[in-house]
């Protein structure tokens, strides 16, 4: 998808440059904890202060590494004709990933399995308007912890031909990643990092810390030429000022740090400015999601993304534990915060429940529809004789209807929006049937496109290859 609207402007330009420059001389004079040694061994290289974990860093290095990184790229995924490209106007909307626990209609909130991860993959599958898969819906909780990952990384093989995020948690999981897309595209290592295909969400630990298992995972997938995005978890009044300025001003630093670290691993490598600044309700600590600050941040942050040249990730939140009003309200702000902020990747655009702990299958669903929806309104409204129809006008002429014109019957089965889930019937209608809420209407399309849906072919030697690789891969990770 296109956006050809202009971005929301939250901030004026002398405002930017001043949350740029407050950002840089946090960077110089309090500096990032690094607990990565190696991570840090690169950055005292390149000149910047290292004293213990902290690194402090020089403003002009800052600048002329972050420079490096292209403004867009694009994803290859396993089907050619869904790959992406990351930047300039594009919009790519992902799917949840990485909650806890999964939920639906039927079988309520649990622990996820692996079989149910699968299940929501095809699900993910069928939606066309979701263009990449999020780097697991859930995680698999009846597997090993330290071996997961190779399961999940053969489903998304597998069960989609769309592109999907890799895993930075740690060096043996962005490396699996890595080698299990290179078998699934008939290609290696160096042929991935000419056309990348994996991208990746990198989290500092907000305040001004990056830990080891996300310093492993950036280094290997930078090094080995994947996109990563760069995503500080900054809540206002928590781990950040209770100021969005604040806020704003310690995720720009972060991101600028980790920018730094990125480009000095690998020149030019990839990457992505993720902004995901919220707040807190100040009454119990816990995070807000889908609020008017996020809204407003988000739409900062995009600005704060396109003054480095950088392409620009949000996401669709909600803090409701429920597939309710609250969430679908919570989650219409977020995205209208993402895509007129000029986000390049929705992230978590569609499942996300409970500030992320739960995956939804109904709220899959729900998501899907506002997507398209939203997808619908990127379409700019066409003006031509032809649209304007004066000619039907007059003829059909004053105290009329249009429903037999020649012009409607021209149009009709593409005139307008078709929707998903919204059951535009009257009362009468709708009772009839039963009376079903939006909720149970989702569940239906879920479960109808999970028993509809249909695997995309994968060569079998492709797949023996895979097979072969995780079996050897466990047996090392499990001694």
């Amino acid at each position: 998808m296109v956006n050809p609207y202009e971005p929301i402007r939250m901030l004026s330009d002398d405002h930017v440059e001043h949350v740029h420059r407050a950002s840089l001389t946090l960077l110089h004079t309090t500096g990032m904890r690094v607990l990565h040694p190696p991570a840090r061994r690169l950055l005292a290289e390149a000149g910047c202060v290292v004293d213990d974990l902290m690194v402090r860093f020089d403003p002009e290095l800052v600048e002329e590494m972050v420079a490096r990184a292209p403004s867009s790229f694009v994803l290859r995924a396993r089907n050619p004709a869904r790959d992406l490209t990351i930047g300039g106007r594009h919009v790519v909307f992902t799917s949840v990933g990485g909650p806890a626990f999964a939920s639906d209609a039927e079988r309520g909130r649990r622990p996820g399995s692996h079989a149910e991860q699968a299940e929501y993959l095809r699900v993910i599958q069928a939606l066309d308007v979701i263009q990449q898969e999020g780097g697991g819906p859930f995680e698999a909780m009846d597997l090993a912890p330290e071996t997961r990952h190779l399961d999940l990384c053969l489903s998304l093989i597998r069960l989609l031909d769309k592109n999907w995020q890799g895993i930075a948690l740690g060096r043996d999981r962005a490396a699996d990643c890595i080698d299990m897309a290179a078998i699934a595209l008939g290609t290696d290592r160096d042929g991935l990092a000419a056309a990348p295909a994996l991208l990746t969400i990198v989290n500092t630990n907000t305040p001004l810390t990056l830990d080891i298992p996300m310093a492993e995972g950036l280094i290997e997938l930078a090094g080995a030429g994947q996109a990563v995005c760069v995503t500080p978890f900054t809540l206002a009044g928590a781990m950040a000022p209770a100021t969005l300025a604040g806020a704003l001003a310690l995720q720009n630093a972060e991101m600028l740090a980790v920018g730094t670290l990125i480009q000095l691993v690998r020149p030019g490598a990839p990457m992505m400015y993720g902004s995901f600044t919220s707040n807190v309700d100040m009454r119990s600590g816990s995070p807000a999601f889908g609020t008017p600050e996020y809204t407003k941040a988000a739409q900062a942050s995009g600005q704060l993304a396109r003054r480095y040249g950088l392409p620009f990730r949000s996401s669709n939140t909600t803090t409701s534990n429920a597939v309710d009003a609250q969430a679908a309200y919570e989650s219409a702000m977020s995205l209208w915060g993402a895509v007129m902020g000029g986000a390049n990747l929705v992230n978590h655009a569609a499942g996300w429940l409970e500030g992320g702990l739960t995956a939804s299958f109904e709220k899959l669903i729900i998501d899907a529809e506002m997507l398209q929806m939203m997808a619908s309104y990127l379409q700019p409204i066409e003006v031509d004789d032809a649209s304007l129809g004066l000619e039907a006008i007059g003829a059909v002429g004053p105290g009329g209807h249009f429903f037999g014109s020649p012009h409607t019957l021209e149009r009709y089965e593409h005139a307008f929006y078709s929707p998903l889930v919204s059951d535009w019937r009257n009362f009468e209608t709708w009772a009839e049937s039963g009376s079903p809420d939006t909720t149970e209407r989702a569940h239906r399309i879920w479960r109808r496109l999970l028993d509809e849906s249909v695997s995309p072919t994968l060569d079998a030697a492709i797949d023996d290859e895979l097979v072969e690789f995780v079996a050897h891969r466990k047996e090392v990770l499990s001694r």
